[in-house]
């Protein structure tokens, strides 16, 4: 067994692999371990937990270093898992890789201390591999790329060393490829692989729920379901490091609040304007940033009632002037 961060088998203490209706499993142990309402906070995959005498139960959930989390779209926001160390952002090359989807799981994994790296699988089957790896270089800088194709068998050691000894969680839209790249790196066939739709390539959730590996090279792999929507939490702030260009020119703003939209003397708008900064990352600095402050107007009910209301003069207020004008 490979010894895993956190965990002390000797003296019941395990790592969750994955949680059932019925309670946790845990390395190790084969048995469904009840969970006892009293142990909080809930026990998710990557947590390290302690198992009570006789071992058929979870007395305790150990202190977590981070935790990767998104906006739940039934409201509030889901732990998708505990302990994380490296959040692998998965795209198939046999699609479009869309980058605002790729900036919003990146932003996830910045906001839990994790560091995000995208992974674009299925490179036997892209069109033109050299140049969808430019484009992803370029849509997102500083972000480690890895160009990977199973059946090709190319690309795959270098991610196995890269995730070596870390906590990695697979993350991407179903039929990525995920689950045939956690075979793939753990050397064993242990995720059930599904096939995908010929019109749109979409996958059909082959993996239904996340569950834990333990990785030959050290460490442990989390496979986690196809995630159709990767909401931002109203909490998140993002990361300097994730738009590390955007945040140096920011700072020759003349307006220390600039909001580099249609501020005078904006060093934002002026690199763009001057072809120094890519206007597709100001946008999704943008975007990312009015999808934050819409996930706290919904959180509290009072600002998204301000927020409604200033919208409504907005859109009337036209109307208003018209009829002022005698149209």
């Amino acid at each position: 067994m490979v010894e895993l961060a956190g965990s002390d088998p000797a003296n019941g203490v395990r790592l969750v692999t994955s949680t059932v209706p019925a309670g946790v499993t845990v390395i190790g142990n084969e048995k469904v371990l009840a969970v006892p309402k009293s142990v909080w906070p809930r026990p998710v995959v990557g947590d390290v937990v302690v198992m009570a005498a006789p071992g058929d139960r979870v007395s305790e959930v150990r202190p977590r270093r981070n935790v990767l989390r998104r906006a739940d779209p039934a409201g509030g926001e889901q732990v998708l898992a505990a302990n994380v160390d490296v959040v692998a952002i998965v795209c198939g090359l046999d699609r479009p890789v869309k980058t605002g989807r790729v900036q919003r799981a990146a932003a996830l994994a910045w906001d839990c201390g994790a560091t995000p790296i995208l992974v674009l699988s299925k490179a036997d089957l892209s069109t033109d591999q050299d140049a969808a790896e430019g484009e992803a270089h370029v849509a997102n800088p500083g972000l480690e790329v890895f160009t990977v194709s199973v059946a090709a068998d190319t690309g795959i050691e270098a991610l196995r060393q890269r995730i070596a000894g870390q906590a990695t969680v697979l993350l991407g839209e179903s039929g990525s490829g995920k689950s045939t790249l956690t075979n793939a790196l753990l050397g064993w066939d242990a995720a059930r692989v599904g096939e995908v739709r010929a019109g749109d390539h979409k996958g059909r959730h082959t993996t239904t729920e996340r569950h834990l590996f333990e990785l030959p090279t050290g460490g442990c792999l989390i496979d986690t379901p196809g995630i159709r929507a990767i909401g931002l939490p109203a909490d998140l702030s993002l990361s300097d490091d994730q738009f590390a260009d955007v945040v140096e020119l920011s700072g020759d703003c003349y307006f220390r609040d600039c909001t580099h939209t249609s501020e005078p003397r904006c060093a934002v708008l002026a690199a763009v304007a001057h072809g120094t900064l890519a206007a597709g990352r100001l946008e999704q600095w943008l975007r990312l940033n009015a999808e934050i402050a819409s996930a706290e107007r919904r959180s509290d009910p009072h600002a998204q009632r301000q927020f409604e209301r200033k919208r409504t003069k907005q859109v009337y207020k036209p109307t208003k002037e018209l009829k002022q004008q005698g149209w």
